[in-house]
């Protein structure tokens, strides 16, 4: 028994887990979903540009990439 009791923690992990999935089901459909995450995404860009960072070079091609 070199395993000592790793496996029932990690049943208990899996449970924790599955907990969480069954809580993350809010009753949207995917387009409500969809719609809901878009506002969101668009509010936080706005916040970001508000706060005057707009984006500098995050998701642009910045010299010196990996190829």
């Amino acid at each position: 028994m070199t395993r000592g009791n790793q496996r029932e923690k990690d049943r208990e992990r899996a449970a924790a887990r599955a907990k969480q999935t069954k809580e993350r089901n809010d009753g949207l459909t995917p387009e409500q979903r969809r719609e809901r995450d878009a506002k969101a995404l668009q509010e936080k860009l706005a916040k970001k540009a508000e706060k005057g960072d707009g984006g500098s070079g995050s998701s642009s091609g910045s010299p010196g990439g990996k190829k």
